[in-house]
């Protein structure tokens, strides 16, 4: 029986992306590939991270009583995860689920196609000003369908600018959902914006975090 690294889980709103502002069920695998500058959850990516190792048969258990059906899969990066497939295969077995995975856009999705039905893809892009960039799977562009999103996480003006241009290059706002948001206390979102005002960026959506406007920002289990 395969099982799985989680760090977390717990019911709390989605701070970002197509979900934002609603109820959802969180599993935080353990471990990551990546290491953001700004990286708010480093402690669940290393590999001796502290976690409950949960069955498929313990997490549908879990989510089917909350009465959620609103999942999100996080991290860390979760498509690390051993076995994750049938993981969610299994979620999406649950009536009237869906199931976000938020990935960091370094592991190839095409080893993950088909996914369920129920099951979207919230992938980053790392902008220069993550230390990361060079780490981006851009071929995972050609996989994303319209109810998935790419999200950008901005440092500074810099990092808009390559936004703009990945967004143009790949026609992202015909393919896919494209959300900016900025590094916490990095940049003012005013100054995102304003330049959304200015390139004219329809269909590029600002993201705020709600979730650490509504706690501190470092709080756990949120």
């Amino acid at each position: 029986m395969t099982l799985y690294p989680v760090t977390e889980s717990f019911i709390s709103i989605n701070g970002e992306g197509r979900k934002a502002g609603t109820l959802s069920c969180f599993l935080r695998m353990r471990g990551c590939n990546l290491c953001c500058n700004y990286c708010d959850t480093r402690w669940a990516c290393e590999p001796d991270a502290e976690a409950k190792m949960l069955s498929a048969e313990d997490i549908v258990a879990w989510v089917t009583e909350s009465g959620i059906r609103n999942i999100t899969l996080t991290g860390g990066e979760p498509l690390l995860t051993q076995g994750v497939n049938p993981l969610l295969s299994a979620l999406a077995g649950i009536p009237g689920a869906e199931i976000e995975i938020e990935t960091n856009g370094s592991v190839p999705l095409a080893d993950f196609f088909p996914v369920p039905d129920p099951v979207f893809f919230t992938m980053d892009l790392k902008c220069p000003g993550s230390g990361m960039q060079k780490h981006n799977c851009m071929e995972n562009l050609s996989l994303l369908r319209q109810k998935d999103v790419v999200k950008y996480v901005v440092s500074d003006r810099a990092d808009l600018d390559w936004m703009r241009e990945t967004v143009t290059e790949y026609r992202l706002t015909e393919r896919c959902g494209i959300y900016v948001g900025a590094v916490f206390g990095r940049i003012d979102p005013l100054q995102i914006v304003d330049y959304l005002k200015e390139y004219k960026m329809n269909r590029v959506h600002l993201q705020l975090q709600l979730h650490k406007y509504i706690w501190d920002p470092m709080q756990r289990g949120v």
